[in-house]
């Protein structure tokens, strides 16, 4: 029960950290952590109720809020349910930078380092650490550690690769930060699995676009949630 209670907090936060972060973008790290619960200005509550359209983006905002925050307790619950219980807070810590990075590239298109590098770091940690994750390859042929190396060059390659046969009409295929993601990503699941990752995100983003009606939109949300289902679907319970 308090992995849902820790998941609600955090993802009620999501909204709030990506426009904080986004805000304050481009930044250090360090500079983030310092300022990220420290507003800029104050405004007095009485003022912000007689301004109409704020209080409207106000309510939008706090829906959005909630919603995150039943979505991501959910997802919580099923991770810390579903894999090694010894190293839950492992994959609740993939979950959730997963998460804020969909929501980041939602509202910036834009996948900042800042998330995706310290992704990418805890993946080569994970592999050394735990690694069931990487077991998809027999360990006595590739370890763990080899096989997370593999999977974040392929996360970065395979796109890279990809889209040199189609930069003639779709320029912006693959952004900087998707293939950043997809490389972070292989570092937790490894070779195999990361190709799977991959098909799997464009099928969701053509589907994204047919229902939208629109051929252009941030990828990271799509790269996001095949990976979510993918990873459940063949290491859960």
């Amino acid at each position: 029960m308090s992995y849902v209670v820790y998941g609600f907090i955090f993802g009620c936060l999501i909204p709030y950290l990506a426009r904080r972060i986004g805000k304050l973008m481009p930044a250090t790290m360090g500079y983030i952590l310092l300022k990220l619960f420290i507003p800029s200005h104050y405004m007095p509550w009485k003022k912000l109720k007689e301004n109409q359209a704020y209080m409207g983006l106000f309510k939008r905002y706090l829906m959005r809020s909630l919603g995150w925050g039943i979505f991501t307790a959910a997802a919580t619950y099923l991770f810390a349910l579903n894999f090694d219980h010894y190293f839950t807070w492992w994959y609740i810590s993939f979950l959730w930078i997963l998460l804020l990075l969909a929501e980041f590239d939602k509202r910036f298109m834009l996948l900042p380092d800042i998330l995706t590098l310290p992704l990418l770091v805890l993946g080569f940690a994970y592999a050394a650490q735990h690694g069931t994750w990487l077991a998809t390859v027999d360990p006595d042929f590739i370890s763990y550690e080899q096989n997370s190396v593999i999977g974040a060059i392929m996360g970065y390659m395979m796109p890279v690769v990809a889209s040199m046969f189609i930069v003639w009409k779709y320029p912006e295929a693959f952004g900087g930060g998707d293939i950043k993601l997809l490389c972070a990503i292989g570092a937790w699941v490894g070779a195999e699995i990361i190709a799977y990752i991959i098909l799997g995100s464009c099928v969701i983003f053509a589907l994204s676009c047919l229902i939208n009606r629109k051929k252009v939109g941030p990828f990271g949300p799509s790269i996001v949630y095949a990976t979510l289902i993918i990873i459940t679907f063949l290491f859960g319970i």
